[in-house]
């Protein structure tokens, strides 16, 4: 059967299939046996640097840090086939020098492939990486990173101005006298990755970053995560990952899908797809978010059977604009509720009001089974672009039980609507008499 044949639950079961978690070493190595001490005081950056070396000569291992409070003054690098284990009662809390955290790495920030201070757990070209336990990795951000959010702007706009002007890469370098701030995690160009059970906390900047990267599986993790972009997962020219029974408390998205910015992420052409989300519980700035930067397009995305944790200020966002290019299609909602919302599902190809010549083709959004119970403002919302509409979008079985305004559609065609109710259900009408009739 061809893939345009597929049903639904065929093409996610298929892509299931492919997505299977790495192996986790046998070789078991305790943090401790390499001087580290979880007093909250002693920096562990030495004696993390001496595991993962043991590891690349035994060709991998399983990292364990016992219960404790580890301060690591500086980024961790994993390997090929390595497993950070935090136990329960683990805590890491990363240090607030940057200069810790050069020389500048090869990463990407909003979209934009630069050299910048490095991830705080950063993987690059590995395969076979996990991170898994129950303890917890503290950015301890809130102080110090996160308060360049309000002297990016500069380094930001030039960032942007290099990716326009298709400056090479390795002339765009950052870190020291910028102020991009760093990711907690991310795994950049990997394979076969794990993040199972851990806490993530107090991020600098986005919190998980997938970049270029595939076959990966989150399952179980937890966000308390409020400072500026504090995003939960960001795939970026990603592919086949799951993610799974999250709780999410984000001041930011709680899964963002992108796929590169503007001149660069249609140059570079991966498409972020084949990503599943379900079973999670949104709290947040928004549940599920498709771009703004998604340049590269981004398909075969399936959120299912999710609920809320508490507040959302948008539910499902697809977000582009004439800048970007690219398109967003085949993306499936299926029994997902929000409580409480300002909207619940809004498209607009117009984000920010801004941009030319590069409109996204945004079809083939199927929605199905949402339910909300109370919107502050708008219900559904679609805005199309006056020379590329966004187009055959389907309804079925949405449920909404007050809302400011029902729908908003603007620059659109083929919506499809089966059963919907926003507000309350109307149902058997009442019936006339000679004494109600007006004559």
């Amino acid at each position: 059967m061809s893939e345009e044949n597929l049903s639904r639950t065929q093409k996610r079961d298929h892509i299931l299939q492919t997505i299977v978690p790495p192996p986790i070493s046998d070789s078991v190595l305790n943090l401790q046996d390499f001087g580290a001490l979880g007093d909250s005081l002693t920096d562990n950056k030495p004696a993390f640097d001496s595991v993962i070396e043991k590891c690349k000569a035994l060709g991998g291992g399983r990292i364990v840090v016992s219960p404790g409070i580890y301060l690591v003054n500086g980024p961790i690098h994993l390997i090929s086939n390595v497993t950070l284990d935090l136990q329960k009662g683990a805590k890491l809390v990363f240090g607030s020098n940057p200069d810790d955290y050069l020389p500048a790495v090869l990463t990407s920030w909003e979209g934009t492939f630069l050299y910048n201070y490095s991830p705080f757990i950063y993987a690059y070209q590995a395969k076979n990486v996990a991170i898994i336990g129950e303890g917890i990795i503290d950015g301890n951000a809130k102080d110090t990173f996160s308060t360049w959010h309000a002297k990016q702007k500069p380094s930001q706009m030039l960032s942007r101005k290099m990716n326009h002007e298709d400056t090479p890469v390795e002339e765009r370098i950052f870190g020291s006298g910028h102020y991009l701030r760093p990711h907690l995690v991310q795994f950049f160009e990997c394979k076969n990755i794990l993040i199972e059970d851990v806490t993530l906390a107090n991020s600098p900047f986005w919190c998980v970053h997938l970049l270029k990267s595939e076959n990966i599986t989150a399952r179980r993790v937890k966000f308390d995560a409020f400072n500026k972009n504090n995003d939960g997962f960001d795939p970026e020219y990603s592919k086949n990952i799951l993610i799974e029974d999250i709780d999410f408390n984000n001041a930011d998205d709680n899964v963002a899908i992108k796929a590169g910015r503007d001149h660069e992420g249609r140059k570079t052409g991966i498409t972020s797809e084949n990503i599943i989300i379900r079973n999670c519980r949104f709290k947040g700035l928004h549940g599920v978010v498709i771009g703004s930067e998604m340049s590269a397009g981004v398909q075969n995305v399936f959120v299912e059977d999710c609920t809320f944790g508490g507040y959302c200020k948008r539910g499902i966002y697809l977000k582009s604009n004439p800048d970007r290019g690219g398109f967003i299609r085949d993306i499936y909602v299926n029994n997902v509720e929000f409580g409480e919302v300002e909207d619940c599902f809004f498209i607009t190809s117009y984000y920010h009001g801004e941009g030319s010549g590069h409109e996204t083709d945004i079809r083939d959004i199927f929605v199905d089974n949402l339910r909300c119970h109370k919107v502050h403002n708008a219900a559904l919302v679609i805005q199309g672009y006056p020379t590329k509409k966004v187009s055959d979008i389907h309804f079925s079985n949405i449920q909404i039980d007050t809302a400011k305004t029902a729908i908003s559609f603007t620059n659109t065609e083929n919506i499809v609507f089966n059963n919907i109710i926003i507000g309350d259900e109307v149902k058997v009408p009442s019936h006339a008499n000679s004494h109600t009739v007006l004559k």
